[in-house]
């Protein structure tokens, strides 16, 4: 909730100030004809353009690549020396006339093939993905999916979505404050993209439910084949043996008092020898705040789990 005041994003973007002014779009060709946006920031050192370590950065749900804590987390790799490239997902961010059909969280091909996208235009550098919530959710599975590249070095995920029934069920029962702010931003989402596609989507039924569970199951039915919303629901968990095809060292980062991932989703997870866990007591979900406008915890911990990873 702090890190969505608006001083905190100023202070965060005059401190991620040298890394957006090296920033360029690019729009990734992932395949099947979708496009996903990214934000490139190369090292500014000639003749080393892709060479090396570049930080791929995804956020959470309803967030983008210029979310406070994605920008946060992103200044301090390119500072330490990391270029960085900062990914949108399918209608997030400014993207909703990208594609003509709508997000959903089981859209896993088209991410591996934006990093896959991301390998091909810079093959000498080794790639480190870092992810926040439904994000960090995409960058697990990313580096357990057999058509990921092979120059994943590592993967760290703040705050991952791990079984969306229980996040669900935590939104629908806990503060209404993260309730009321889902719907708003998802209504906004779904109003862009009638505006961006008209003729090829009305959801004019949808803004009466104003309930999560029962807005996912309408559009699950009419935008996805997942014959029912368990399913669906299902189809991005990291429970049971999703995580046993892990192709690269991963960590995670949760926070016991997070209000929408359950910490005790972290028991259900399969055991890896490439999987570390770290569990701390306070955090809120991406949160980690030591100190307005600064570096989180969260930025510190994916920095050193990455220099970890592969030393430079």
């Amino acid at each position: 909730m702090l890190g969505n005041l608006p001083l905190q994003g100023w202070l965060v973007r005059r401190r991620a100030e040298r890394l957006l002014a090296s920033s360029r779009e690019w729009l990734l060709d992932c395949g099947d004809g979708v496009r996903l946006q990214g934000f490139y920031s190369p090292q500014a050192e000639p003749g080393r353009a892709g060479v090396g370590r570049l930080a791929v950065l995804l956020h959470g749900w309803e967030g983008s690549a210029a979310s406070s804590y994605v920008l946060s987390c992103a200044a301090l790799l390119y500072q330490r020396g990391f270029a960085v490239a900062r990914l949108n997902l399918r209608d997030h961010g400014s993207t909703h006339a990208l594609n003509r059909d709508l997000f959903h969280s089981c859209r896993l091909p088209e991410v591996v093939g934006a990093i896959r996208a991301l390998s091909a235009r810079l093959p000498e550098a080794r790639l480190y993905l870092g992810g926040f919530s439904l994000g960090g959710n995409f960058m697990l599975r990313v580096a357990a999916d057999g058509d990921a590249p092979e120059t994943i070095a590592g993967v760290v995920a703040i705050s991952p979505v791990i079984d969306p029934q229980a996040t669900l069920r935590a939104l629908e029962q806990g503060l209404g404050l993260y309730r009321r702010y889902f719907v708003r931003r998802w209504t906004r989402s779904l109003r862009t993209k009638e505006r961006a596609w008209p003729g090829a989507h009305d959801f004019a039924d949808l803004w009466q439910l104003q309930d999560l569970r029962q807005m996912t199951a309408a559009l699950v039915g009419r935008h996805t084949d997942f014959a029912t919303l368990e399913a669906y629901l299902e189809g991005y968990a990291l429970t049971g043996k999703r995580l046993e095809s892990l192709r690269a060292p991963a960590s995670i980062l949760l926070s016991a008092d997070d209000p929408i991932i359950p910490v005790a989703d972290l028991e259900r997870l399969a055991r890896s020898e490439l999987l570390t866990v770290v569990r701390t007591e306070h955090g809120g979900h991406c949160g980690f705040m030591e100190r307005w406008g600064r570096p989180s915890f969260a930025d510190g911990y994916m920095l050193a789990q990455f220099e970890r990873f592969n030393p430079p």
